[in-house]
């Protein structure tokens, strides 16, 4: 076979150039075997290739001026210029290294190659290898990095990767997020480790006072961790040293901050090193304090071959797929500084201890020795080379199916991945005989779950707090109830019973996909479980608290929940005077509660009721209790009686549509509205009432008769005012609050707003009343209005006039694009305070340039001016989904979650036509909100009110 590799930077210090060259000279003994390199930067490699291995650099920059490597008679201000110009191929945000130089000499290369195997390095480099190579060559990409971790330099997964042949990633979590994200569109996937090199490794004695860090000295590294809990340990053990190696931007800053923690006589910064196979030998602790994002880190592969147990942030991917904890090493919270600093100590401590787990470490190496390893590469290759013909099908299969589904400009129907890797000796025999006990459970996210597609997060974490009260209450283990205004509900059991917990939920889940988190002070979590394998956790012995979950997944796959829904049991302990209980973290009441104040009391918790204690029945002034209800405006844009009505008055006023103002977009109908109405009953269930304000139309789907839901027509709302029918938007808004029965807070949605995650009320109003707004960080021209200006620019400009004559104060920026909190009171001074401009703004039966804009800027600011709103802040996106540059972030949306509110607009600037930005919106939505709301007619939330 002929293999070749593509790097970037094939002679850099790094574990993917470091993982690429070992299997490169392995396969070199019995193949043809080629590296391509797309800059040389330095004279000499980091890591040496074995003779038989060709390297190939395309770019060199090492010399005066950066130029192709090949003979070229183009002077080097040519080139120079190309290497400064951006990449047309791979944008930044896949790569920064790229540049308009290095896509010529990358076509040139792979248009021309010669192989049967091209193996790619980082998901830039895969875009180049699947579209530029000829379509004989097989196209294997090497994923050296947790994809679902990756932002920007990822987006070109969701494009090309179905055009692979397969795809090679370092761990099962990994793998499990491929297939949940591509599903029938994923390449072969196949999850293949790291593997220690060949050659003589010494075992380190485990006696030397050494503790070692490897690795770049970069941010994502937070070598700064590793130095700073290295002060704690150099308190108590002043004889031992942390040394650290490697290169990078904050070498210099890692030295000094050693320096300023008056470290320097046990902290050493040695920068780079080739040999550090010698310097393991002479370790006894490894340490990697990284944060998510490695994969599976080849130094600590290294370690645990010299013997070395290690120390390991427990971060998403990497150190739990090698540490075993409390076997081989330890696994700390992501960001604990001093849990770092207790599990070195620990090792320092106990030296038996460490060469105990030396030993396992050494065991724990032979699992990724190369022969075996690059047995299962060869075979990957054959198979792929074997069946090249039919592999040339599937590919264009995987592509097409792929492009139906999602654009294919990079967005991808994903959900979010558990931040934290189930752990326990027994856990895979245990979820084997659970899915034997329970029919219908999936594997989603790396952990059982159960199928559901009508559970809201409330109900979800009613369903955690229920099974959790009903096992206590049924062990006669008593509880009381912390009241909390987050969605995950807290329990507080006496810390005398805290075993009698443990063996309860090892008793009643034994057969029950229940997983545990283990919690510590603050409540951090130190390790996931299943609730049957909870006695055995070894961090389970010093957790003081709890948070049981079941997994629960969409039929679509693109919705979970899991420990964010979770039900936390809390062994609260005294204080050291023993007047209060000290909290697993802060509760409404504070850090800790006096024993005095702990008089027994009753919460209702969805009608039934809860003990709990005396304060919690307060009402709290963080309470926030007044009632808010949602408006909507909506149109049905397609409806024939409507379009001849707006045909009519456009006659009547000789007009001709304007794309910005009455261009299709903007009264284009995907059904947003039932997607957005989905988003208040998933994550705003405090919502009163919703009021959906339309031209006499109603969705067939929605469900009129609910108790919650009003259509109100235009004719009610105007009461006579203004001039119908109307189709300005502006118009209709400076009514909203002539709604019959509307409380006076409410919040305004258009239908492309959508919520994103479970939200609590004081995201839009204050507890007492103060209505929250949003400012834009896009300014409003300062200049008058002017007949080319959008309507909204306009509406804006008026808005700003008619404040400074009010208030001798000039606004310059508008709100951003998201749900605006409202009351009844400002609305109904503006009717009296600008009367004849809201007045001339309701009978304005088309857009125009004498509107207002009541609800996106005049109400907020005359509110703020008069002590009524104030500024708040919000967590949002836009996205423009006719720009095929902007869908990736509708991935980003969808893998984090963690937006509270986001805007689709399918502006009439937009680059696709209707029907594609159709298909990609629909299927963003039903992927982000597959729960069918209990406001659409027949659903099942709907049939079960």
């Amino acid at each position: 076979m002929k293999i070749t590799f593509l790097l970037l930077t094939a002679d850099a210090m790094g574990g993917t150039e470091r993982a690429i060259l070992t299997q490169a000279d392995h396969l070199a003994r019995r193949h043809t075997v080629e590296v391509i390199s797309v800059y040389r930067t330095s004279d000499e490699g980091f890591f040496q290739a074995d003779e038989r291995v060709r390297m190939r650099y395309l770019v060199d920059l090492t010399g005066p001026a950066p130029r192709p490597i090949r003979p070229t008679s183009v002077d080097d201000e040519a080139y120079a210029a190309l290497y400064r110009s951006p990449s047309r191929l791979m944008p930044a945000r896949w790569e920064k290294q790229g540049s308009r130089l290095a896509d010529l000499e990358i076509d040139r290369a792979l248009r021309s190659l010669d192989t049967d195997v091209l193996v790619s390095s980082s998901p830039a480099l895969m875009a180049m290898a699947t579209t530029l190579a000829p379509p004989s060559v097989v196209t294997v990409h090497q994923e050296h990095r947790p994809s679902q971790l990756r932002g920007g330099t990822g987006e070109p997964l969701f494009q090309f990767a179905p055009r692979l042949d397969a795809l090679v990633v370092l761990t099962d979590r990994t793998r499990d997020w491929f297939v949940d994200t591509f599903a029938s569109s994923c390449p072969r996937i196949e999850v293949i480790q790291n593997s220690i090199p060949d050659g003589f490794r010494p075992r380190s004695t485990l006696r030397n006072p050494v503790v070692s860090v490897a690795g770049r000295m970069v941010p994502e590294k937070r070598i700064d961790h590793a130095i700073r809990a290295f002060r704690t340990v150099a308190d108590t053990y002043p004889e031992w040293t942390l040394r650290i190696f490697g290169d990078g931007p904050l070498l210099g800053e890692m030295r000094g901050l050693a320096a300023d923690l008056g470290l320097s006589d046990n902290v050493q910064v040695l920068g780079p090193t080739n040999r550090m196979v010698e310097e393991w030998s002479k370790t006894s602790i490894a340490l990697l304090s990284s944060r998510d994002g490695e994969a599976l880190p080849l130094v600590l592969l290294e370690a645990f071959a010299a013997g070395v147990p290690a120390v390991a942030y427990d971060i998403q991917t990497g150190p739990a797929e090698i540490i075993t904890h409390g076997a081989n090493g330890f696994l700390v919270s992501s960001g604990d500084i001093d849990g770092l600093a207790d599990a070195m100590m620990k090792l320092i401590a106990d030296d038996q201890l460490r060469q105990d787990f030396g030993a396992s470490a050494l065991r724990a190496a032979e699992d990724y020795r190369i022969d075996p390893i690059m047995h299962r590469w060869e075979q990957l290759y054959a198979d792929l080379i074997a069946g090249r013909a039919e592999g040339e099908q599937a590919r264009a299969d995987r592509l097409a199916a792929w492009i139906g589904r999602t654009g294919g400009a990079g967005f991808a129907p994903a959900a979010p991945r558990p931040a934290h890797v189930t752990s326990g000796l027994d856990v895979a025999t245990v979820e084997e005989r659970i899915q034997e006990a329970v029919a219908g459970l999936v594997r989603s996210g790396g952990r059982l779950s159960v199928v559901r597609d009508n559970l809201t997060p409330a109900d979800a974490a009613h369903e955690n707090f229920t099974a959790v009260t009903d096992l206590l209450w049924r062990h006669g283990i008593s509880y009381w109830v912390a009241r909390d205004h987050g969605v995950r509900y807290r329990v507080v059991v006496g810390s005398e019973h805290r075993d009698a917990v443990f063996a309860a939920f090892a008793e009643e889940f034994s057969a029950a996909p229940f997983y545990v988190e283990t919690l510590t002070t603050g409540a951090k979590v130190t390790a996931v479980t299943l609730a049957a394998c909870l006695t055995s956790e070894s961090q389970a012995a010093e957790a003081i608290g709890l948070r049981l979950f079941r997994p629960v997944v969409s039929s679509s796959r693109t919705l979970r929940y899991g420990p964010a829904l979770g039900c936390d049991v809390e062994f609260w302990t005294p204080s050291q005077d023993g007047s209060a209980l000290v909290a697993t973290r802060p509760t409404l009441l504070g850090p800790s509660v006096p024993v005095a104040a702990m008089t027994p009391a009753t919460l209702t918790v969805r009608g039934r009721e809860h003990p709990t204690i005396e304060p919690f029945t307060h009402r709290l002034v963080s309470d926030l209790d007044f009632p808010v209800d949602v408006v909507y405006t909506w149109v049905d844009g397609d409806d024939p009686q409507w379009r001849a009505a707006k045909d009519r008055v456009l006659a009547e006023l000789g007009r001709e549509p304007l794309a910005a103002a009455d261009g299709s977009a903007r009264f284009r109908d995907r059904d947003e509205l039932r997607y957005s109405l989905r988003s208040i009953d998933m994550y705003a269930p405090w919502v009163r009432n919703i009021y959906v304000v339309t031209a006499g139309q109603t969705p067939t789907w929605l469900d009129t008769d609910h108790p919650r839901v009003s259509v109100v027509d235009h004719r009610e709302l105007f009461g006579g005012r203004g001039t119908l029918p109307t189709f300005n938007s502006h118009a209709i808004e400076s009514q909203l609050h002539h709604i019959d029965g509307l409380a006076e807070h409410f919040i305004y949605f258009n239908d492309d707003f959508f919520l994103g995650r479970p939200i609590r009320p004081t995201l839009f109003f204050d507890p007492t009343g103060l209505a929250k707004f949003f400012l834009s960080p896009t300014p409003i021209p300062m200049l008058d209005v002017a007949a080319e200006d959008d309507y909204n620019f306009s509406a804006a400009k008026n808005n700003r006039q008619l404040i400074r004559s009010a208030f001798g104060r000039t606004l310059t920026h508008g709100l951003l694009h998201a749900p605006y909190a409202m009351t009844r009171s400002v609305a109904n001074d503006l009717d009296q305070q600008f009367a004849d401009d809201v007045k001339l703004t309701a009978t304005s039966q088309l857009r125009s340039h004498s509107d207002v804009s009541v609800a996106s800027s005049l109400h907020h600011y005359v509110g703020y001016l008069t002590g009524r709103s104030v500024p708040g802040s919000i967590r949002m996106s836009y996205v423009n989904t006719g720009e095929p540059s902007e869908h990736p972030q509708l991935t980003q949306i969808m893998t984090t979650r963690n937006y509270d509110s986001f805007c689709l607009n399918d502006t009439h600037h937009g680059h696709l036509d209707a029907a594609e930005q159709g298909r990609i919106v629909m299927t963003f939505l039903e992927s982000y909100f597959p729960v069918a709301s209990q406001f659409e007619r027949g659903s099942i939330r709907n049939r079960a009110r």
